[in-house]
């Protein structure tokens, strides 16, 4: 199956940079196709009680800047393989932010690594990869 527009779901874990060779491959199949890469990430929340506490500036900030290091190592690495390719970054909840991406962006497949950077709240509130595979019109490839 040939797919014009790809829509890799990338956090810079290893699963995610597996996902990342696979959606390589599948976008030099078709040498036309676009791959998109959304890098999603949320500011950290904690809560004392039911209270949500402050954060210093300088926690959002390292965030921040390690998404920004994130996005430029995929595009370095994509600009190395010679893939048409767009990187973005995003913020919200990584399954929201992809599926919306994918629908606004008309993607014909949606591929995603197995496993995140989310340790125990993965575990806790579901995994990002089997959010998206629930709630997706799409074709969605899960790597491993």
């Amino acid at each position: 199956m040939l797919f014009s527009t790809i829509l890799l779901a990338y956090d810079g874990s290893k699963a995610s940079n597996q996902a990342l060779e696979r959606a390589i491959e599948l976008a030099k199949v078709k040498p036309d196709s676009t791959l998109h890469v959304v890098h999603a990430f949320e500011f950290p929340r904690f809560f004392i009680g039911e209270a949500l506490a402050p954060l210093p500036a300088s926690v959002n900030k390292e965030y921040y800047d390690l998404a920004v290091q994130t996005t430029e190592e995929v595009k370095s690495r994509l600009a190395a393989e010679g893939v048409n390719a767009v990187v973005e970054l995003l913020q919200g909840s990584p399954a929201e932010v992809i599926l919306s991406y994918a629908k606004q962006q008309a993607v014909d497949v949606i591929v995603i690594g197995s496993r995140g950077l989310g340790g125990i709240r993965e575990f806790v509130l579901g995994s990002v990869s089997h959010n998206v595979v629930q709630s997706a019109r799409i074709p969605v490839l899960v790597v491993k």
